[in-house]
């Protein structure tokens, strides 16, 4: 029944939130000697939801937001050594090396030995290039996708471009609104994988039906050959 497999980046296959959550507790930390502590992430969310059209995802929107919050909260009290640590924050946040997560690679490279893999994440382009070359894991992928955002019309225009039938395909990944709802919407199939820390924007209500779910990566193989089974291929 399939004849693709598709995975995010981010979280699904390597870690991903920590890193920006570790910049939000510097950045409260810095905010703190200027009274604004309480207010610093809800409003630094703010922003990057108002920025997103914009900026779009990934760590240099994030970066841009980050800054402008600063700026704002502090009504332009901010010092340029306490902007200067804000841009270390960022700068590390792109030097970290990419860490996968647990059965990872093991699980990509069984896959790629079935099927046809892709990678369609969203984000900034140099940075989810960046990762991908590092992650070991771009010689398994037949086709990358990294995306602005990812919709029903996103996946319908990728599929449609690959010449790939709906329900010939499978996604995999760690977010309901970005990686799971738009391909059930298609008529494709779908796998989460949650993760442990999710952004709030990824977060959403959704029905509990029409995709699977997995406690961890390392239960996919064993996944999709149940799935063939009940479909006779």
């Amino acid at each position: 029944m399939l004849d693709w497999i598709a995975f995010d980046a981010d979280d699904t296959l390597w870690l991903n939130e920590p890193l920006y959550r570790a910049a939000q507790d510097r950045f409260v930390e810095i905010m703190a000697a200027y009274g604004r502590a309480d207010r610093a992430r809800e409003a630094l969310y703010q922003t990057e939801m108002r920025n997103l059209p914009l900026y779009g995802y990934g760590i240099k929107s994030f970066g841009l937001s980050l800054l402008e919050t600063a700026v704002r909260l502090t009504e332009g009290r901010i010092g340029g050594g306490d902007i200067g640590q804000l841009l270390e924050t960022i700068q590390k946040m792109v030097q970290t090396p990419v860490q996968l997560l647990d059965g990872v690679a093991e699980v990509v490279a069984t896959l790629s030995e079935s099927y046809r893999l892709m990678l369609i994440t969203k984000g900034d382009l140099l940075d989810q290039e960046r990762k991908l070359a590092q992650s070991g894991l771009a010689p398994y992928f037949e086709r990358v996708e990294i995306v602005s955002t990812k919709n029903a019309e996103v996946y319908r225009s990728l599929l449609a471009e690959h010449g790939i039938a709906p329900q010939r395909f499978l996604m995999v990944g760690n977010s309901l609104r970005s990686d799971i709802l738009p391909v059930v919407e298609i008529g494709g199939h779908a796998v989460h994988i949650p993760y442990h820390v999710t952004w709030a924007h990824e977060v959403v209500d959704a029905p509990t039906d029409g995709y699977a779910v997995l406690e961890h990566i390392g239960q996919l193989p064993a996944f999709l050959a149940r799935f063939a089974a009940r479909r006779g291929s």
